[in-house]
């Protein structure tokens, strides 16, 4: 009696989760919580004092703590699923895209020092430009119109967003309004760097047949080697270890910021594989909306008008670019008696044009970016 009716449980707990609104649930609240906590969690350790009024001031030993955890966890994927750990392209390739990206990560860390978490955030959707400059110096990749449009308005709205903020905002680092020549000047490497790293990751890994876990993991294993040496040249290893000593709870903060930016990787993956593209960037665009405000709510943010309206036109040009791809994909579609392309095709079209910066995760060409 007692096994028939665990039975039955079980039976519609499966018929629950066949249905389709509840995956798409699960994907909502799986991506939106990872990252947003992500997001928090952030600012949280570059921006906010521990113990006596001290900023934890080390962001390449945060690099190397994400870096870490991805290793693990890709190695664990490989070794469960059977598949070859010894690499498939020469060495050297899988350094090359590692030193991009930890040079855009760390750009992301340092830029919180002297800019807050919106403006971090809404400054990232203007990297649509630098990834088309690359795309077409590098890829030879060719965009239309409607693309270079909707990218200056993304690009003006957050330039707008940056150079108006409210008059008592300021850095805990520097004096002065927090849109401070370093502030911007990290925020224009990030971009470059970030738009260069995808594009540079296509053109180096073409050509072979390579599994996104084994990417993964050589890149994030070279990711963690240079990011332990650049500590240890710098002399910042042991201050951060003698800081996280003396401050547990940053620790904390650290290794949970880790897992949600792993966690949310399986979350994004099980998202474009269920849904597409389509429902994922709109997904990505909310999240980064909701962070926005969430951050202003419990940093205790001010927001100027000028910044209203900057946020306005990037996330409506985001949201229009989204469903208007969506459209000419169908009508393309039925007009030459196709099937929809493989959503996992769709989803790295989309972030060669940089539909949605993908700032928080292992991208879905296998670039740990957070």
């Amino acid at each position: 009696m007692e096994e028939q009716r665990m039975g039955s449980i079980l039976d519609f707990g499966r018929a629950v989760w066949e249905k389709k609104p509840t995956k798409l649930c699960f994907c909502v609240v799986g991506v939106m919580s990872t990252l947003v906590i992500y997001g928090i969690k952030q600012e949280k350790i570059m921006r906010v004092p521990y113990g006596d009024g001290e900023f934890f001031r080390y962001s390449l030993f945060i690099v190397l703590c994400n870096r870490l955890l991805t290793v693990a966890v890709s190695v664990m994927l490989l070794l469960n699923q059977r598949k070859a750990i010894a690499p498939v392209a020469p060495m050297y390739k899988y350094g090359a895209v590692s030193i991009s990206n930890i040079l855009t990560t760390t750009c992301q860390y340092e830029a919180l020092k002297y800019v807050s978490f919106p403006v971090q955030t809404l400054a990232k959707c203007a990297k649509m430009i630098p990834v088309m400059v690359w795309g077409t110096l590098i890829m030879q990749k060719k965009y239309t119109g409607r693309d270079y449009l909707l990218a200056v308005m993304v690009t003006a709205g957050c330039a707008v967003f940056i150079l108006y903020p409210a008059g008592n905002e300021v850095s805990p680092y520097a004096v002065g309004r927090e849109s401070t020549f370093w502030g911007v000047s990290l925020m224009a490497g990030y971009l470059g760097f970030d738009g260069f790293t995808s594009t540079f990751q296509d053109k180096l890994f073409k050509g072979y047949s390579m599994d996104i876990y084994n990417q993964v993991f050589y890149v994030t294993l070279c990711s963690s080697f240079l990011s332990m040496t650049g500590l240890l040249i710098q002399g910042q290893w042991f201050l951060a270890l003698d800081f996280l000593t003396r401050h547990p709870d940053c620790l904390y903060d650290i290794l949970l910021l880790s897992m949600v930016a792993t966690a949310s990787q399986f979350f994004i993956s099980y998202t474009i594989r269920t849904f597409g593209a389509l429902i994922f960037s709109i997904i990505m665009t909310t999240r980064q909306l909701t962070s926005i405000l969430l951050s202003c709510l419990w940093f205790a943010h001010p927001l100027s008008w000028q910044q209203l309206l900057g946020g306005l036109v990037v996330f409506c040009s985001l949201y229009f670019k989204s469903l208007f791809n969506s459209k000419t994909k169908r009508s393309n579609s039925a007009r030459i008696g196709k099937v929809e392309p493989d959503p996992e095709r769709q989803a790295e079209d989309d972030v060669d044009n940089a539909v949605i910066p993908q700032k928080d995760a292992i991208s879905s060409k296998g670039t740990f970016t957070s």
